[in-house]
């Protein structure tokens, strides 16, 4: 599919109408579109991404602090990070069509560059930075908590449930119902001083490990790492025990 000639169709799916549409080209354009028009003078995404990750960052924060006041930090900090990682990013950004907007060189094009997900996240990472810089923060937090509407309510719906942010007890239910045993957690690796400490923790199924997480206690990286194996689980593959 080729790339849309204009940015004027992106406000119309964003709902966001952009007074300066250069910031959204350049929102829009990969390092390799540039790369094989070094004499354009045009700007790649990489500064709008960088600055768009921080952006997304205090707005998902936000968000969920107001959201769920009851939630510790621990929790709210895995909530966050299964919202700005590359796959939830990647998913909001095929529902806006991205790829098919991007401006790319002609390897990524052949590589198939439209429907990679970390180009998408990246790219979506860009726009909210563009309508940050052309609108202001409400702008851009409007259209953030937009875009990410789908993955929002799927957190109210794992919220509302019975144990509700305790990944460790729905975890433990599952493997009980589907494998009649008990889940293990073992610490895989410590690093960091005694009043810093970084906790990575395995969840394991027999000998199968189902989840990996990491947080600064060992209950926060159990939480994290029971969290990982139940997306596995919702998304349908099969632990091989």
């Amino acid at each position: 599919m080729k790339p849309a000639s204009s940015a004027d169709s992106l406000p119309a799916i964003s709902k966001y109408r952009f007074a300066n549409s250069g910031l959204l080209n350049e929102a829009l354009t990969h390092k390799s579109y540039v790369n094989e028009r070094r004499a354009s003078g045009q700007n790649h995404n990489e500064r709008l991404e960088f600055l768009g990750d921080a952006v997304l960052s205090l707005i998902v924060s936000d968000y969920l602090a107001r959201r769920y006041p009851e939630l510790s930090e621990g929790a709210l900090s895995q909530l966050k990070a299964g919202l700005v990682s590359e796959a939830p990013l990647a998913k909001a950004a095929g529902r806006l069509d991205l790829g098919a907007k991007l401006r790319l060189g002609r390897g990524e094009e052949l590589s198939k560059g439209r429907e990679k997900p970390s180009l998408l996240a990246d790219a979506l990472e860009a726009v909210i930075a563009a309508i940050y810089l052309d609108g202001g923060l409400e702008a851009s937090r409007s259209f953030t908590i937009d875009v990410l509407g789908e993955e929002l309510r799927h957190i109210d719906e794992l919220q509302a449930r019975p144990g509700g942010g305790d990944y460790k007890t729905r975890f433990q239910e599952w493997c009980q119902k589907h494998h009649d045993v008990l889940p293990r957690y073992v610490i895989a690796r410590e690093t960091g001083p005694d009043h810093q400490k970084l906790f990575e923790v395995e969840v394991c199924l027999h000998d199968t490990v189902c989840g990996l997480g990491r947080g600064s206690s060992k209950k926060e990286a159990e939480q994290q790492a029971a969290q990982r194996a139940l997306e596995q689980v919702e998304r349908g593959d099969a632990f091989p025990v």
